[in-house]
């Protein structure tokens, strides 16, 4: 189990790590070596998340969440896989919670009426540059 907050943790199964070659310069090291590491994670298939923080986590992953749903985060910045694995697994944990935090509501509220003043004597400060513009004579 992964904790990720007080009510959601995640089963060690539902993700899928992959060693795979890291890209980018390195030497002879890179070539022969896979110590990046790419973390799937089924967001659409998971029990452990409820509806509100799927949907909300679709949109905070973007680019990396797959047609089918799928979340792949790639970790290539440490020299070991171990390192990379836990930057991978840390970065999903922290998109986790940013998704389970519920946006405030909004609360309409009438503009001010000094607010609305301040509208209108701008709209006329405006119109009066724009009429400054027209060409003498004109009277529409």
């Amino acid at each position: 189990m992964i904790p990720v907050t007080d009510a959601i943790a995640l089963e060690d199964d539902e993700l899928v790590e992959k060693a795979v070659r890291a890209s980018g310069p390195g030497g002879q090291h890179v070539n022969k070596t896979s110590t990046a590491v790419e973390l799937r994670f089924d967001v659409r298939g998971s029990p452990s998340l409820p509806e509100d923080v799927k949907a909300r986590l679709t949109s905070l992953a973007g680019s990396r969440m797959t047609q089918d749903g799928v979340l792949v985060l790639f970790a290539q910045n440490a020299r070991s896989q171990e390192l990379n694995r836990q930057d991978a697994r840390e970065r999903l944990i922290e998109l986790i919670r940013k998704a389970a935090v519920r946006p405030k509501r909004r609360r309409r509220t009438k503009p001010t009426y000094a607010s609305k003043m301040e509208r209108l004597k701008s709209k006329t400060r405006r119109s009066g540059v724009k009429a400054l513009r027209a060409k003498p004579g004109r009277d529409d």
